[in-house]
C-alpha cells in the first residue's frame, strides 16, 4: 500500500457491523486498523484486503493511551463499540458514554476529517432503558467534540451473524414453545450491510453532520417477525405472548443467576432488554436517514432465508426431501 493511501480505524471492527464496515473500507482502497481488545480474535479480517491492507491492533476503548494510539495518523475513524447488556466487567455508561466521548474527543485532537459513530434508533436520555438512554447521552457528547460527526441510529439490524433472527430460529430448534415479550413492539429491521454502506457512504462522500436513523423498507411486529422466522427455517412453534410483569420476574432471576455464578453464566433476557421491547423501534417522521444518504435500503425477503435455511431439518436440502415424499 501506498503512504498516501488514506486510514481509516475502526473501533469494533470485527464485530456484527463492524467486519462490514471494514470490508467495504478495504474495497474502497483504504488502509483499515482494526482496534480491537484482542486482535488474536479478529484475524478474519485480514483477507478483507491486500497484505498489510486490514491490520487488528490492540485497543481498548477505556484506555486513552491505547485509543490515541488507534487514532494517530488516521483521515477516518468509526465507533461501532456498543454492548447490548451489562456485566461486571463493562457498564453502558462505560462503553456507550465515556468511550463514545474519549474516541471523539480524541479524534478532534487529533485533526481527525472525518468521524462516524454507530449508536441505535431509540436512543433517548428521557428513555427507561439505560441502554437506550446511555446512546443518547453519547451522541450528544460525540456532537459537542466533533459538530460535524455522523451518527448513525439503525435499527435492529439483520444478516449472517445477527443475534436478532437466529437467536429465534436457534430457540425453535430447542422448544416446541418460543414465549414472546412485547409481540405487538412494531420493528424495521435493516441490512447490516446497508448500514456498512450508510458508514462508508458518511467517509467517501460529501455527508452533512448530524443524526441519521437507519430503517428498511419492512415495517413489522415482533409477533410477525417471528412467525415469518419460524417459516424460514421450516418449524412449527406456538408463540406463547407472555405479559412483562411475568418477564420480569424471569429477567430477575436470570441476573441473579448470572450474578450468583460470577458471569459464567450470562443472562439470556435482563429487566433492560424488557424496557427496550416496550417501546417501537421504528423511523421517525422527518428525520434523516437512507434517503439523505443517497441508498436504497434491503428488504429482509430477500436475505433472511439465505442463512435461515440451514435452521431447518434437513437444512438446503428440505425442499427436496419434502418433494420427494410425494413421489409413489
Amino acid at each position: 500500500m501506498s503512504n498516501t493511501t488514506p486510514i481509516v480505524t475502526v473501533f469494533g471492527g470485527s464485530g456484527f457491523l463492524g467486519r462490514y464496515i471494514t470490508h467495504r473500507m478495504a474495497r474502497a482502497g483504504w488502509r483499515v486498523r482494526v482496534a480491537v481488545r484482542r486482535p488474536n480474535e479478529a484475524m478474519h479480517v485480514k483477507p478483507y484486503g491486500d497484505v498489510g491492507q486490514v491490520e487488528p491492533m490492540l485497543c481498548n476503548v477505556r484506555d486513552e493511551a491505547s485509543t490515541r494510539r488507534a487514532i494517530e495518523g488516521a483521515d477516518a475513524v468509526v465507533n461501532c463499540v456498543g454492548i447490548l447488556q451489562e456485566t461486571k466487567f463493562q457498564s453502558f455508561e462505560d462503553v456507550h458514554v465515556d468511550a463514545a466521548d474519549l474516541i471523539a474527543r480524541l479524534s478532534a485532537e487529533a485533526g481527525v476529517a472525518k468521524l462516524v459513530h454507530i449508536s441505535a434508533l431509540g436512543a433517548d436520555t428521557e428513555a427507561e432503558s439505560v441502554y437506550s438512554e446511555t446512546k443518547a447521552e453519547g451522541d450528544a457528547l460525540v456532537l459537542q467534540a466533533m459538530p460535524n460527526a455522523v451518527i448513525l441510529r439503525p435499527s435492529v439490524m439483520f444478516g449472517t451473524e445477527d443475534r436478532f433472527f437466529n437467536r429465534m430460529a436457534e430457540f425453535s430448534r430447542l422448544s416446541p414453545v418460543l414465549p414472546l415479550f412485547g409481540a405487538d413492539t412494531m420493528f424495521q429491521p435493516v441490512y447490516v450491510n446497508d448500514v456498512a454502506m450508510a458508514a462508508e457512504t458518511a467517509i467517501t462522500g460529501d455527508v452533512a453532520g448530524g443524526i441519521y436513523e437507519l430503517g428498511g423498507p419492512d415495517v413489522a411486529s415482533l409477533r410477525d417477525l417471528a412467525k415469518a422466522t419460524m417459516k424460514l427455517a421450516g418449524r412449527r412453534r406456538i408463540l406463547l405472548e407472555l405479559p412483562f410483569w411475568f418477564g420480569r420476574m424471569k429477567a430477575w432471576g436470570f441476573e441473579m443467576l448470572e450474578k450468583m455464578s460470577g458471569g459464567l453464566i450470562p443472562a439470556i433476557l435482563t429487566r433492560d432488554h424488557l424496557k427496550m421491547l416496550a417501546v417501537d423501534n421504528v423511523v421517525n417522521d422527518g428525520s434523516a436517514g437512507f434517503v439523505e444518504l443517497g441508498i436504497t435500503p434491503t428488504a429482509m425477503d430477500s436475505v433472511l432465508e439465505s442463512y435461515l435455511y440451514h435452521y431447518r431439518a434437513y437444512g438446503q436440502f428440505s425442499a427436496i426431501t419434502d418433494s420427494a415424499r410425494n413421489l409413489n
